[in-house]
């Protein structure tokens, strides 16, 4: 057996370097780089091993939990098909990127991670940053990664990394399984070499299956479908993510079932289609809630249906109600009582089309579909209007997206804005909307659109972002001007957590704790860390700062002023956010009454027992 010695680090990039991955094209590069801010523990190891072969591109970011956004931003953008690595040291850093991870694992997108760790040997016992647990001194800190990683693993050999790496890569581009992975390094063993076997360096080609669904169960499903006099369908992340939209579409013109959206899968229609009911659920849209709550058949592609999908289990609210889960996970086909259908969504969609064949259901339940898309784009046009005094939030939004073109890409994360862009964002290209909603993570907006603007650099990215999440991680603004990665940021300023001030009032207590007393000046942070900055009171100046922003030659921030009160409103739907039992304010004393109300509409599961 040939072989090559090398330290685990120089192996380890070697390995990536020489990984591809393949579905319905050539092969392409599974890693498109490595991100890292090195320190003691991985400096001399990975940071070598990356100089030295020269082979991946690497970027220094500000922030460790944002890198990973930036990373996943980039996966989720290349429809999980490429993403980077993110290298850390020993202690703050490696724990800095636990919420990033996070967020990567609940959302399905892949990433890999790679950070320091204390020396294996313990022959420096505590080093520097070292978490010490009497009793249990094989612990780091990186293992507060493992409940939020697909994949951990700590190399503690030269000769354990083969194993772990191949096993690690298997899960990064496993469409069911995949998430964060973490190969944590302690540092001695990470300047170790080994006489590693040669072929653990050759290209490989990692091949994306479109498995099919089982045909008994597609078939099982079709008879729901013949059978239902008002079916729906819920569209979610893994319609996009599997490239399914033209069979979706294809579906519904073939049998005029209307599609609702989940926040992952806004885009897989276009918003004008006359089977569009756009958003779904806590934040949807009054026609898609109110077809929901009628539907009696309801296939649910791509999605993890959550409390906000489902409006804590109380969308769907036909006593025979069906549910048919089409997922490339298991775990997800089968939830609420599911029947499943485990597959890709685009094999299933079209195993479904070709089943339901002529099938069409009744005129009048797509008529009511198609007269809901247009009284919604009227609804929209009311709301996003501009009145007297400050702009509104939605009137931003509506601003803002008008001005945009079809395959330009919105950016959100957190906030009161990503339940308004759900609601209102007009989109017609399926990469167009990217909000992060699985974990709606504070932060994630600024190095979420550097990630899809490396993904994609010939699409104009915006990122709409709030003053609480801007003020939680702004640095990557300096991230994006050293790597030449033009965004148009426009950054609304309302003076506290606007989002969380409103969940507060609804439940009796008056946005206690959500008021910022003291306004920072956000356009002087934006311009201290490299942008243009610029301020917009109205509507004409939000045009033109816009406009100007497209022929930027650097990243440009736009800070508006805004009501602090100014989100959409809910659209006959709820969210199931326990109020006090017992209070002498009258105010949460008649919100409990309400949720109490509510909750006798929950329905715990809603498959039929078909799963």
């Amino acid at each position: 057996m040939t072989t090559r010695r090398l330290t685990t680090a120089q192996a380890l990039i070697a390995f990536l370097a020489a990984q591809r991955v393949s579905r319905d094209g050539p092969p392409a590069p599974l890693f498109a780089g490595v991100f890292g801010i090195f320190g003691h523990g991985n400096v001399a190891g990975v940071g070598q091993a990356l100089q030295e072969h020269g082979g991946l591109r690497f970027i220094v970011p500000r922030n460790e939990q944002a890198m990973v956004h930036s990373a996943v931003a980039f996966a989720r953008q290349r429809n999980r098909l490429q993403t980077f690595a993110c290298t850390t040291s020993i202690g703050p850093g490696a724990t800095n990127m636990v919420t990033g991870a996070a967020l990567a694992t609940i959302n399905r997108l892949p990433v890999l991670l790679l950070p320091g760790d204390v020396f294996a040997s313990r022959r420096v016992n505590p080093a520097l940053q070292q978490l010490e647990l009497p009793g249990a001194p094989d612990v780091s800190v990186n293992d507060a990664l493992r409940p939020v990683s697909r994949f951990f693993d700590r190399i503690n050999r030269p000769d354990q990394l083969a194993a772990s790496l191949l096993e690690a890569t298997r899960v990064l581009t496993d469409q069911a399984e995949t998430g964060a992975v973490t190969i944590a390094l302690p540092q001695d063993v990470q300047a170790e070499a080994f006489a590693f076997p040669e072929e653990l360096f050759a290209e490989r080609v990692w091949h994306i299956p479109r498995p099919a669904p089982d045909p008994a169960s597609v078939e099982r499903a079709v008879e729901l479908l013949r059978g239902a006099a008002r079916p729906l369908i819920v569209a979610g992340g893994g319609v996009v993510y599997s490239e399914a939209t033209a069979a979706l579409r294809a579906l519904c013109e073939q049998t005029g079932i209307p599609v609702a959206e989940t926040q992952a899968g806004k885009g897989s229609l276009p918003y004008d289609h006359p089977s569009a009911l756009g958003a779904i659920g806590a934040t949807g849209t009054l026609g898609a809630n109110e077809l929901a709550r009628d539907a009696d058949v309801v296939l649910a592609v791509g999605t993890r249906l959550s409390d906000f999908t489902t409006a804590s289990r109380t969308a769907f609210q036909d006593p025979g109600l069906r549910l048919i889960g089409l997922n490339v996970a298991a775990f997800d086909a089968h939830k609420l009582g599911a029947l499943a259908l485990v597959g890709d969504a685009r094999r299933g969609l079209d195993e479904l089309a070709a089943g339901l064949g002529s099938h069409r259901v009744d005129r009048s339940w797509a008529d009511r579909a198609a007269a809901a898309n247009r009284a919604w784009d009227d609804e929209v046009s009311r709301v996003e209007a501009t009145g007297e005094g400050p702009l509104t939030q939605a009137a931003v939004l509506g601003i803002a997206n008008r001005e945009s073109e079809p395959t330009d890409v919105v950016v959100c994360a957190a906030g009161s804005m990503p339940g308004d862009l759900h609601k209102l964002w007009r989109v017609r290209d399926p990469k167009a909307y990217h909000v992060e909603y699985g974990y709606s993570c504070m932060g994630y907006e600024l190095a979420g659109g550097l990630g899809v603007k490396m993904a994609e650099p010939d699409r104009e990215v915006l990122v709409m972002v709030g003053d609480g999440s801007w003020l939680m991680m702004p640095g990557e603004l300096a991230t994006a001007v050293q790597e030449g990665v033009r965004l148009t940021v426009v950054l609304v300023d309302n003076g506290g957590f606007a989002s969380i001030g409103g969940l507060s009032r609804s439940v009796g207590s008056d946005g206690f704790g959500t008021a910022y007393p003291n306004r920072a000046d956000l356009a002087a942070n934006a311009a201290s860390l490299g942008a243009i900055a610029v301020r917009a009171g109205s509507e004409p100046e939000l045009v033109a700062a816009l406009r100007a922003a497209r022929s930027a030659d650097r990243t440009t921030v736009i800070v508006v002023d805004c009501e602090r009160v100014g989100a959409a409103g809910a659209y006959a739907t709820w969210w199931d956010v326990p109020v006090a039992e017992v209070s002498q304010m009258p105010a949460v004393q008649e919100a409990r009454a309400g949720y109490e109300r509510e909750r006798q509409r929950q329905r715990p599961l809603l498959g039929g027992g078909d799963g």
